[in-house]
């Protein structure tokens, strides 16, 4: 848990909205004296329902929070890199689901698999300046997006999973900060699974 409030700063931004974005930046940079050098790209959300049911206003939602807010954040995060000469480091979640596809989640696998290719994009782009950019894929994990996930469903999952259990947040937020940190200089535009050997 963060505490004092010398050392972090706690904003609400909607991700899909420049507005926000550039508000957020504006303040980040008032506290801070500078931009960010490391961007984690993790809001996301779903809005699972058969492919045939699947309306256009919950494909779009997921579009734009996952896919576009990437985008979005990242690219207002880059232009300050950019323009103070700072180098940095750009995390990306994606999704295993991105590669695999999943029954019900058309929208969200379609968004997670445009955030890997994104990645690689932008890594490619930004390393002349000094910026890395990554994405990790993460498995099934213990957070509230697979709560209403069925119990025999989740049974189902676990059989496929080398490890036999479901991730924690912990394990893909040691991921973060090694990606995050100086340990992690030679790598941009690389995809890292945490699925638990679950394989594609």
């Amino acid at each position: 848990m963060l505490t004092g409030s010398s050392t972090h700063l706690s904003l609400p931004m909607d991700v899909s909205n420049t507005s926000t974005i550039s508000t957020a930046m504006s303040a980040i940079k008032e506290k801070f004296s500078r931009p960010p050098n490391v961007l984690v790209n993790c809001a996301g959300i779903t809005r699972d329902n058969w492919f045939l049911k699947l309306t256009e206003k919950d494909f779009q939602q997921v579009f734009d929070v996952n896919l576009k807010g990437t985008f979005l954040v990242s690219q207002a995060v880059c232009k300050e890199l950019v323009e103070t000469k700072s180098s940095g480091s750009i995390i990306n979640i994606g999704s295993i689901v991105g590669q695999m596809g999943n029954m019900g989640q058309s929208n969200y696998a379609a968004t997670k698999a445009g955030v890997e290719a994104f990645t690689k994009s932008v890594a490619m782009e930004m390393a002349t300046f000094g910026i890395r950019c990554n994405v990790i894929l993460p498995g099934f994990i213990e957070t509230p997006m697979i709560t209403s996930v069925p119990d025999k469903v989740k049974e189902t999952f676990t059989r496929l999973i080398p490890l036999k259990r479901f991730g924690k947040p912990e394990e893909i937020g040691e991921v973060i900060c090694f990606l995050a940190s100086d340990r992690s200089s030679y790598i941009t535009g690389t995809l890292i699974k945490v699925t638990g050997g679950l394989a594609t």
